[in-house]
């Protein structure tokens, strides 16, 4: 490697790993911010933070990764261009393609290394984070309601005085506010003087065990006049107990993610493998619910029973009889709607599952490439604009990355609805910038601007001078 190959990598890395950990950190806030209310006031140690932290952090690198590429391209090329050394190096007769020829080895080492991460360290992560927000409850259930105020567990609200013990399993002035879905405006209240969690590493379920208590319950009465008495029912008991559905501890939805997170715990391989038994499924409740619509709706092999000569089908039967087949024919018809509708939703909804696992799939690749697209976007940008630090690079980079992310994520939603196909939806951003790329590298290496005023202003200033009177 050459003095000057050496000196341009140094550039580049130092300060590509010094964007990396400032958006990083960046991120991570973001995330703390997202997370505050599992974090905050739940007697957590910091131990339990820094791993929930960790065990998060690997997947705000699709998000970090190509920003950082992008940003310290444009700066380290914008830096060179500033200082006049691009204009030394090709005095000495060293093109721009000659330039970049170290960094892009580096950046081809980083996005193998990229996708690596991605096949690899972020499923096992997102696993491990998965797994630690629903575990967590498990390890110290205590940890969902906290002292002097209400907190939010499933169809409960609980709010206890003083908790103790080794880890505040013990509760003391339990009161619980429990939800009712109706519209009369009734409410259920418990107040204990004492209680205890009680929970199983092996179960899913957390008993509140409260003793010494009042259970207060709205009762709301058919007539008006009467609801200004307000009456409600009284029971005292001495133990009660309450059983609580574990994956109501955090917001977690599991019956959402338990689709949705599996893609993401999953690599390559696992994918594809997944993909095949999901097409299987899906070919075979095609078939069994083409086969059940055509028994509902009397057909045999997806032809209706002939009709003998021209007859009417309703001859021969009284007004009566015909009224009733009428109503009996339009209930059948109401019913096959109502499945079909069903079948309709069932389907869109493996569909979508499948989908997502394709998206998984391409996702990994895409953040490989990037890096590459992002390195060939800045680089020729910042030989461009002549301008390094932390003012238009950083604009440049942002605006860049905005358009890069909300496509991103725009295409992957469409595909998701099966609205375009999941290699679309995933690969549509980096069709977008890659012309954007294209042009850029192709301007810097032939020491054109970014933008040439003269194509601007020529047909403007010929306008003028035509339909200007000309001075005497």
């Amino acid at each position: 490697m050459k003095i000057i190959d050496r000196y341009i990598l140094k550039s580049f890395i130092t300060t590509f790993a010094t964007v990396f950990v400032i958006l990083l950190l960046i991120f991570i806030l973001q995330t703390v911010w997202l997370f505050i209310s599992e974090l905050a006031g739940r007697d957590l140690d910091f131990i339990m933070i820094v791993k929930f932290l960790l065990f998060k952090m690997p997947s705000l690198v699709p998000l970090v990764l190509p920003l950082s590429v992008l940003l310290a391209s444009i700066m380290t090329f914008g830096d060179l261009a500033e200082n006049y050394e691009f204009a030394a190096m090709k005095s000495a007769g060293i093109s721009l393609q000659r330039i970049m020829r170290g960094l892009m080895i580096f950046i081809v080492f980083l996005s193998f290394a990229a996708f690596f991460f991605a096949n690899n360290v972020i499923p096992y992560a997102e696993y491990k984070f998965i797994n630690f927000r629903k575990n967590i409850a498990q390890l110290k259930p205590a940890m969902a309601i906290a002292e002097g105020q209400f907190s939010d567990v499933g169809t409960y609200n609980i709010k206890v005085e003083k908790k103790s013990g080794p880890n505040g399993n013990f509760l003391t002035g339990v009161t619980i506010h429990k939800k009712v879905n109706n519209y009369d405006g009734s409410k259920n209240v418990i107040k204990a003087k004492t209680g205890e969690l009680v929970s199983n590493e092996s179960s899913n379920i957390l008993k509140l065990v409260l003793k010494d208590g009042y259970y207060y319950e709205d009762i709301v009465p058919k007539k008006y006049e009467e609801r200004r008495k307000i009456p409600f029912a009284k029971s005292s008991f001495k133990q009660y107990i309450i059983n609580i559905d574990l994956s109501k501890l955090n917001p977690v939805d599991e019956d959402q993610d338990q689709v949705k997170d599996t893609d993401r715990m999953l690599n390559v391989s696992e994918l594809l493998y997944t993909l095949d038994s999901l097409n299987s499924n899906y070919r075979k409740d095609i078939i069994s619910i083409a086969d059940n619509t055509y028994l509902r709706m009397g057909m045999i092999g997806n032809q209706t029973a002939p009709v003998k000569g021209n007859e009417k089908l309703l001859d021969g039967f009284t007004p009566a009889e015909k009224a009733n087949i009428l109503r009996t024919a339009a209930g059948n018809v109401m019913s096959n709607n109502f499945s079909i509708d069903s079948y309709k939703n069932e389907i869109f909804a493996k569909v979508e599952t499948i989908n997502e696992h394709w998206i998984a799939v391409y996702e990994k690749f895409v953040i490989a490439f990037a890096c590459l697209l992002m390195f060939f976007i800045g680089a020729p940008l910042g030989a461009i604009i002549r301008k390094g630090g932390l003012g238009l690079p950083i604009v440049f980079a942002v605006t860049i990355f905005i358009i890069f992310h909300f496509v991103n994520t725009f295409g992957k939603k469409v595909a998701q609805e099966n609205g375009i196909t999941p290699f679309m939806g995933c690969w549509l951003s980096s069709f977008i910038l890659l012309p954007l790329a294209i042009l850029l590298t192709y301007r810097a290496t032939n020491d054109i601007s970014l933008i040439n005023m003269d194509t601007i202003l020529t047909p403007v200033q010929q306008f003028f001078k035509r339909w200007l009177p000309a001075k005497k």
